[in-house]
């Protein structure tokens, strides 16, 4: 099972661990139907919604449901000053080295009872004190690195590539913007192997009041406008309105409360989407009387890798893999109905998955 996480980070009052026990104990509370850990206290595997896999039980039969998972890191102690080891600064910094995306929460609310650790509530100047923390430990990361690489690259071909990146990135972070920035579909894989803290992908959260949290507000306004021109996810979410779904005890109750604040799925929900989303993943299926299995895949992998991903022995021995899309699935009922009505494809070793898929791997060991 490939792992994802994302790190969630913010300035300290901002909601973040509001958020991230909303979030875990909201599943927590489902844990009758799914797999729950915390690994550690800040650590929380959640669930990825998706309304499709219950459907294709329901079709099969199937007497278990496992979905896909994706996992939360509540990473404590950004303040300003943090790359220089301010609060919790080098704890912190390794923690989000770990993380494979960052979710950044930001206060957009007003309340007079809480104070805010810049004494205004400004949510651009809290995503620039963050950026600029990463962007110094950045930079410190590279200019470490750099002597020594300098050296070999002088016989290696391979390393000047990177001292190259190198150099350019520096001054993409000198002039204080994230390391993203100098991404291209050539040097992807370079920069990512350089483990730099501000090339990875950013969604930015939103917390407001209740009242804002289908329209947003000044604040939140802001915040959207920023994310647009960067091309990064924005989500609004109220942590009050997720802690008290949290402890409702029934789906129905859940529901209920939903509907009479007019919103079609929680905050929450729409963070774990959108996370889903911004790392590139899609979902595929194995569905069967036993269980109904939700798989997660990047997006553009190939059928044998897929196969590799349950088990490294259907990589090996990939011979191809029985198809159906999730809409013939639904459409004739099934397995057997999609075979009856031609709608069920054998593709080989060069097949992409497409998000949706229903897989039945035949291999050979």
């Amino acid at each position: 099972m490939m792992g994802f996480k994302c790190g969630i980070v913010g300035l300290p009052n901002v909601g973040k661990s509001t958020l991230f026990n909303a979030l875990t104990s909201s599943q927590a509370a489902e844990a009758a139907n799914y797999p729950f850990c915390t690994i550690e206290p800040n650590v929380g595997k959640v669930a990825v919604p998706d309304e499709r896999i219950n459907k294709l039980a329901a079709i099969a039969g199937s007497a278990k449901i496992i979905p896909n998972q994706i996992e939360f890191v509540d990473i404590a102690g950004l303040v300003r000053g943090a790359s220089k080891g301010e609060g919790l600064g080098n704890q912190f910094l390794s923690h989000i080295r770990e993380v494979d995306a960052i979710v950044n929460v930001l206060r957009c609310f007003d309340d007079d009872d809480i104070t805010h650790v810049e004494g205004k509530v400004d949510p651009i100047s809290d995503i620039e004190i963050i950026e600029t923390e990463l962007i110094l430990a950045d930079l410190e990361s590279l200019e470490k690195r750099l002597p020594n690489l300098e050296k070999k690259a002088r016989t290696d071909k391979e390393i000047a590539l990177d001292v190259e990146l190198i150099n350019q990135v520096t001054k993409v972070l000198g002039s204080g913007k994230p390391a993203r920035l100098a991404l291209t579909k050539d040097n992807e894989k370079r920069l990512k192997n350089l483990q730099l803290l501000t090339s990875k992908p950013v969604m930015y959260v939103c917390n407001v009041a209740e009242d804002d949290v289908l329209s947003g507000n000044k604040y939140s306004e802001q915040v959207l406008n920023k994310a647009k021109a960067e091309g990064a996810f924005c989500v609004l979410v109220s942590a009050k309105i997720e802690a008290d779904i949290a402890n409702l005890e029934s789906e129905e109750e859940k529901k209920e409360f939903l509907e009479s604040l007019n919103m079609k799925e929680t905050g929450l929900s729409q963070v774990i989407k959108a996370g889903y989303d911004m790392l590139g993943l899609i979902t595929f299926f194995t569905i069967g009387p036993k269980e109904a299995h939700a798989w997660t895949i990047i997006n553009g992998t190939l059928a044998p890798q897929a196969a590799g991903v349950i088990h490294t022995d259907f990589e090996k021995g990939f011979i191809r893999s029985e198809t159906t899309s999730y809409l013939d699935y639904v459409k004739y009922n099934g397995e057997n109905g999609a075979r009856e009505a031609g709608r069920l494809r054998l593709e080989g070793k060069d097949y992409k998955v497409n998000d949706g898929d229903i897989l039945h791997f035949r291999f050979n060991v």
